[in-house]
């Protein structure tokens, strides 16, 4: 891994530190999360411009899944909570120790992006089943 010397203005660090401690890890993994988003972003133009919190990560499968920005949830885990186990937006937040709007909007981006999101969620849960069948 290569090191960077990184001077940043004194208001963003104290944020970027606040940010990062809110999702339990180090200054520094938050700003490789950061600076591996926008480079993601940037390189794949997946980034829709009217859900600027939300941007696409590469998972295990190489498959890139929409997250909700600087944290790495996804957009379907937000979606499942609201509709399948009938969490609001409230709850979401505070289960995920995020925001409010940040959980309206990732569930806005949801609704904009229904079937791709949906199929994502398909196909995991018949993995699922697959995965319980050949367990049984």
């Amino acid at each position: 891994m290569a090191r960077y010397p990184l001077s940043l203005p004194t208001q963003l660090k104290q944020e970027a530190e606040m940010l990062a401690t809110q999702q339990g890890v180090s200054l520094n993994q938050f700003i490789l999360w950061a600076v591996a988003e926008k480079v993601g972003a940037l390189g794949q133009k997946l980034d829709d411009p009217a859900f600027p919190q939300i941007t696409y990560r590469r998972g295990g499968s190489g498959i890139p899944a929409p997250v909700l920005r600087g944290t790495g949830i996804r957009v379907k885990t937000m979606a499942v909570a609201a509709g399948t186990w009938n969490m609001s937006p409230t709850e979401i937040a505070e289960d995920y120790g995020i925001n409010e709007p940040q959980v309206r909007e990732a569930l806005a981006f949801y609704d904009a992006h229904r079937p791709e999101i949906d199929a994502v969620i398909a196909a995991e849960e018949a993995a699922e089943q697959v995965a319980e069948a050949s367990r049984g």
